[in-house]
């Protein structure tokens, strides 16, 4: 009786004395961006409301690609942080080059495809409320002319516009979407006037993949109709704004720290969906209620594997046939896309 109860007192004063799991987040922008970092920031919130005080989050915000991520990184490392999460694809290399050299420190990297035996690498589904979005803004369009606003020429990118071309189409086959790229991440001076340049070509329906709120703006402040990205962006302008694709990482964080304390973590290339709940559709009350009958049920239906956004028949730009009816591409062949279906005008090279 005295040794279990001795035991007891042990375990229980290594539970008080335990030191919280230390957890890092790195963002290449700012935390109220209103798109793509804020997200993951909630994201940490989440997790610290989950864990409370068994893990301690810190975070950098506005780390530049390429130039200070190096520095930030290792520097997080060198603190014997357990756990760091690298949210931007332009961190890449330099995750993979800390990671070599700090092999007690776990390292998770998102949108990005490189691993290794404490570097794993997720990101979400994202074209499958882009599709949603697509429906969307196909029903809503009178002119058949919506302006995209889209960031850089890469896959994730290429396929966000594919999928949401796809929903246009078929909910609108004479609809076509006009593409601008601005080459940024977070420009809202440059990103409105890529708007504006789409909205005087005769676009009344405005979407994008940029993290700022700056395109749904631009076309509120014209009163024609907004699609947003990554966050619910109603708020910026509540009288146009029609839906946005969103994420939701602190679910993805949740598993990812309960695989560590558990120590059941291995490295891994995370692709969730909707049906995850990491990915999802926002919809404001401008969507007519036949309309988000029609989304909710193509949502179930992606949800249950009963459709692919890329199912085929799908006919790129040149009208060469990438799909036939009923086949799909590979996961490989989503993640390396650099062609347009053939209701989008620009170039995705």
């Amino acid at each position: 009786m005295k040794v279990t109860l001795v035991a007891v007192l042990v375990l229980f004063a290594s539970i008080l004395i335990a030191e919280p799991l230390g957890i890092a987040f790195v963002y290449v922008g700012s935390v109220d961006d209103g798109g793509w970092t804020q997200k993951h920031d909630e994201g940490r919130q989440y997790i610290e409301k989950v864990f409370g005080d068994r893990i301690e989050t810190s975070f950098i915000e506005n780390v530049t690609e390429g130039e200070q991520d190096l520095e930030v990184l290792r520097g997080f490392a060198e603190r014997e942080v357990k756990l760091v999460f690298s949210t931007s694809f332009g961190f890449m290399d330099d995750v993979v080059e800390v990671a070599k050299n700090f092999p007690g420190t776990v390292f998770m990297h998102c949108s990005g495809y490189k691993t290794a035996e404490n570097l794993g690498t997720y990101f979400g589904r994202i074209y499958e409320p882009a599709y949603l979005t697509g429906l969307i803004a196909g029903e809503m369009t009178k002119s058949d002319l919506i302006g995209y606003v889209a960031t850089f020429k890469i896959p994730e990118v290429i396929r966000g516009i594919n999928a949401f071309a796809i929903g246009v189409s078929k909910a609108n086959p004479n609809a076509q979407i006009h593409v601008i790229w601005t080459e940024t991440w977070f420009d809202p001076s440059l990103e409105e006037e890529a708007a504006e340049a789409l909205l005087d070509l005769g676009a009344d329906v405005i979407a994008q993949s940029q993290d700022s709120p700056a395109a749904v703006q631009a076309a509120g402040q014209r009163g024609v109709y907004a699609i947003g990205y990554n966050t619910d962006m109603s708020a910026f302008s509540p009288d146009t704004f029609l839906s946005s694709p969103v994420w939701n990482w602190g679910i993805f964080y949740e598993r990812v720290i309960n695989e560590l304390m558990d120590d059941k973590w291995i490295s891994n290339q995370y692709w969730g969906g909707i049906s995850d709940g990491v990915v999802d559709i926002v919809m404001s009350d401008l969507v007519p209620e036949a309309l988000m009958d029609l989304v909710k049920n193509e949502r179930k239906r992606i949800i249950e594997s009963d459709h692919h956004p890329f199912e085929g028949p799908l006919i790129d730009q040149e009208g060469n046939t990438r799909y036939s009816k009923g086949e799909t591409p590979t996961d490989e062949e989503l993640l390396a896309m650099d062609w347009f279906v053939n209701n989008i005008v620009g170039s995705p090279k």
